[in-house]
Order: C-alpha cells, then sequence, then structure tokens
C-alpha cells in the first residue's frame, strides 16, 4: 500500500467536504486512515489458495468423516461500491477428499479473501473455491449473513437488515448436498440459542478433527 497517497488522499478528501485537515481535531486523520485501510486490504496480493494449502494434513479413509462444519466465524470486509464496512459471520463447510484442513486456517483464508475491496457475493464465491483449490475437497459450502453499512447508515437507513449469500462448489453445490449441510449449520444455531450460549466452534458430521496450522 502506498501509505503517502492515502494520505495525501484523505486530505483532499476532508478538503472536498468543506473542512479544515489542518485544524488540531483533523490533523492526525490522514495518519488514522492510513492505518485502518492497512488492515482492511491487508489480503490484496496474498495467495489465499497457498494459505489454505499450507494449512492441510493427509488423513486416512477413517480419519476423515462426511462432512465438516464451522460456524459462526466473524469476519468484516469493505464494500467496493462506497468503501464502508460490511460485517458478519460465515459457516463453512466441506466434504474432505484424501486431506484435512486446520479450523483455523479456514478463518486465515476467510480473513485474507475478505481484506480486499468486495462484494458479499463474490467473496462467498472467492472463498469457497480457494478451499476448494487448496484442500482438494469433493464440496464447499459457504453461507455468509453480514450487515452492510452502506445499507445500514445511508439512503433508507435498514439498520435491522442483513444479507445473507450461499456459494457452494462439488459435491455440496448439488441440491440435496447442499440442503443437507444448511439443514446442520440451522441445527446447530437452534440449539445453541436453546442452550443460552453459542458454541466454538461446530462438529463435523460423522468424525472430529482438531487439525491445524
Amino acid at each position: 500500500m502506498d501509505r503517502a497517497r492515502v494520505e495525501a488522499a484523505v486530505r483532499e478528501l476532508l478538503l472536498g467536504i468543506g473542512e479544515d485537515p489542518d485544524r488540531p481535531e483533523l490533523e492526525r486523520t490522514p495518519s488514522r486512515v492510513a492505518d485502518a485501510y492497512a488492515e482492511f486490504f491487508a489480503g490484496i496480493g496474498t495467495d489465499a489458495v497457498e494459505i489454505a494449502r499450507a494449512g492441510t494434513v493427509h488423513a486416512e479413509d477413517g480419519d476423515r468423516g462426511q462432512l465438516v462444519i464451522v460456524r459462526d466465524v466473524r469476519f468484516r470486509s469493505v464494500c467496493e461500491h462506497h468503501l464502508l464496512p460490511f460485517t458478519g459471520v460465515a459457516h463453512m463447510a466441506y466434504a474432505p477428499g484424501d486431506r484435512l484442513i486446520g479450523l483455523g486456517t479456514l478463518s486465515r483464508v476467510l480473513d485474507t479473501v475478505a481484506s480486499r475491496p468486495q462484494l458479499q457475493e463474490r467473496l462467498g464465491e472467492q472463498v469457497a473455491a480457494t478451499i476448494a483449490e487448496g484442500l482438494g475437497a469433493a464440496g464447499v459450502l459457504v453461507v455468509l449473513d453480514a450487515q452492510h453499512q452502506c445499507v445500514t447508515t445511508r439512503g433508507e437507513r435498514q439498520t435491522a437488515s442483513t444479507t445473507v449469500t450461499v456459494a457452494a462448489t462439488g459435491t455440496l453445490a448439488d441440491a440435496a448436498g447442499r440442503a443437507e449441510a444448511i439443514a446442520l449449520i440451522g441445527a446447530g444455531a437452534a440449539a445453541a440459542a436453546s442452550a443460552g450460549s453459542a458454541p466454538d466452534a461446530a462438529p463435523s458430521a460423522g468424525a472430529d478433527h482438531e487439525a491445524d496450522a
């Protein structure tokens, strides 16, 4: 990231809205925005497929399970239309091939792909494709439920509105496989709600594993 260029652009933005970027309260704003953008867009130029691939381990037939689901992984991204954040939770599922992926690696893949100017629809598709390619999974499902500041803070200001998108590959793109995974995600969320607390992580359907990298 060209930090000096970002700071200069923020000064111009402040001037453009009629503010004085040299008044004491705004003197550090360009630097603060550059700090934020360095974090928001840290995924630009980073190979998320390699992150996924490096976080996998070989698994024998009896160790794989049929379906692995991780629920309620929090993420944030920035909408490329208005450069405003959107935040929410992701539910990720995969049908293993001959490898398993570290559960923390799934979060890192999501964070990397989200740390770019994004559309929610594309974000889900890219995360699913990245996991499928890096892991060699038989199928991948990614459900994103997010709240967009371009919806909640401008225009009609629909403060309670969220957007849900679904992306799937391979066996989980088939109607039956997708429905089963989504039902398991929903069943886990309902059980957590009735218990009064959210689970730390979702179990796999068939086998648990703690592979991480």
